[in-house]
């Protein structure tokens, strides 16, 4: 299949704000499930970073709610090392290397509207979604604990505030959120700051500087 819009440029895999896949438009983006609780799996899948993969998983619910997610929806965080996230990177942005947080989205109401180089792209171990199913699966959020815990002196300052702040930055992504243009870079990171604020704590290092 001939996908709608050219491939994105394969990003730098050291750039802790690295593009991930992106879903559809915010506008588009299902938020209402039939009846029922928003709920984040997580699952830590690495063993070169301890990662409290539980509490990460209540920060990511708590930023959905936020977003106005409602109902039965289901989003998955994964922790994985740095082998897997390189192959993921290579197999989903054509790019070399691990990167510190890919995000999937999966469920929307125009299936035919995906802004990725490949619009049937549904992640790692995902069917083609059916609109018509329940809940409303909104997607994966996949980081690397080892290659955030690089970054974190440089960027967001310590390694937990780096994982808070990844948290919050691939959910964002999952709803819709991008920074590709400077407009929508700025509201992104806005809400990330507003978010991690709400229900972190703002990082000891400023990760939005320039």
């Amino acid at each position: 299949m001939t996908p709608p819009h050219p491939p994105p440029e394969p990003p730098d895999p050291t750039d802790p704000f690295a593009e991930p896949v992106r879903g559809p438009s915010l506008h588009r983006q299902r938020r209402i499930g039939p009846e029922g609780a928003v709920t984040v799996f997580a699952a830590d899948e690495q063993a070169a970073v301890p990662v409290d993969a539980g509490r990460w998983a209540a920060l990511a619910e708590q930023v959905l709610v936020a977003e106005g997610v409602r109902g039965e929806a289901e989003l998955s965080l994964l922790f994985v090392d740095e082998e897997a996230m390189a192959d993921l990177n290579r197999r989903f942005l054509d790019a070399s290397g691990p990167t510190d947080v890919l995000a999937f989205p999966i469920d929307a109401d125009d299936l035919d509207l995906w802004q990725g180089s490949d619009p049937t792209l549904t992640g790692p171990d995902r069917e083609p979604p059916d609109p018509s199913d329940a809940p409303v699966l909104l997607g994966d959020v996949v980081l690397c604990p080892a290659v955030a815990a690089r970054n974190a002196p440089e960027h967001a300052g310590t390694l937990d505030d780096e994982l808070a702040l990844l948290v919050v930055h691939g959910v964002l992504h999952v709803l819709g959120h991008d920074h590709a243009e400077p407009a929508a870079r700025a509201a992104m990171w806005a809400r990330e700051r507003d978010l991690l604020e709400r229900f972190h704590g703002l990082p000891g290092r400023d990760p939005w500087q320039a």
